[in-house]
């Protein structure tokens, strides 16, 4: 007796273990994706939604007790909310920091800000903004 009349036909009783495997895997893959999208488009529309108040340096000049900064604002106009400025000196030490408000209505605000230093500042960076 030979061995091939004793075996069932392939594909004829159904899927084989490995292609029922397959298609599970395929399966948990596609929802773990789709769940992965969605968490991307969840955070990406938090921080871009979350964000009403955005700025940043145009330009500063420094004297040796403080530094004058010319900040562009960007805002929704309900949004009021303050800007963190500060300034390091050459060796790097920090040598002034403030909060600067803006509200109203305006969309778009230029506005040269003052701050005031310890010691002669040479840069000014923009620490981030808030909105209340």
């Amino acid at each position: 007796m030979s061995t091939a009349s004793t075996q069932l036909p392939e594909g004829r009783y159904g899927r084989s273990a490995d292609e029922r495997a397959d298609r599970k895997l395929k399966i948990i893959g596609a929802v773990l994706g789709t769940g992965l999208l969605v968490l991307i488009g969840w955070f990406a529309s938090y921080y871009v939604g979350g964000n009403k108040i955005s700025a940043e340096v145009i330009a500063f000049d420094t004297s040796a007790s403080e530094v004058k900064v010319h900040l562009e604002v960007r805002k929704d106009a309900d949004a009021s909310g303050y800007c963190t400025v500060r300034s390091q000196a050459e060796n790097g030490a920090e040598v002034g920091r403030a909060d600067f408000r803006f509200d109203g209505d305006a969309t778009r605000i230029d506005k040269v800000v003052t701050l005031r230093t310890t010691t002669r500042g040479t840069s000014a960076e923009l620490l981030g903004c808030h909105a209340d």
